[in-house]
């Protein structure tokens, strides 16, 4: 996919990434919380996502948010789904 990376905003080839990984991987792409990154800001060290706590973390907390205002939910509805408050 071409695009805008989401963090830097080059515009370029993006890889799909996961807001919340592993076991919730599947929730993520359920309730919308992926977004598209180039493979720098995706996936190589330091800073891409898979490699930088900081960035991860800055991931995380936006993609709560978005959940918690698109579908409506408190900070405990989102800790049921995704075990573990980020914010």
């Amino acid at each position: 996919m071409i695009g805008e990376c989401f963090l830097c905003h080059q515009i370029g080839a993006l890889e799909k990434h996961h807001i919340f990984g592993g076991s919730n991987r599947k929730n993520s792409e359920k309730y919308g919380l992926v977004v598209y990154l180039c493979h720098a800001c995706h996936n190589e060290p330091p800073d891409g996502a898979h490699h930088n706590a900081k960035t991860m973390k800055a991931l995380h907390q936006y993609g709560q948010k978005k959940a918690m205002r698109e579908q409506g939910w408190t900070k405990e509805a989102f800790r049921e789904i995704f075990h573990k408050n980020y914010i």
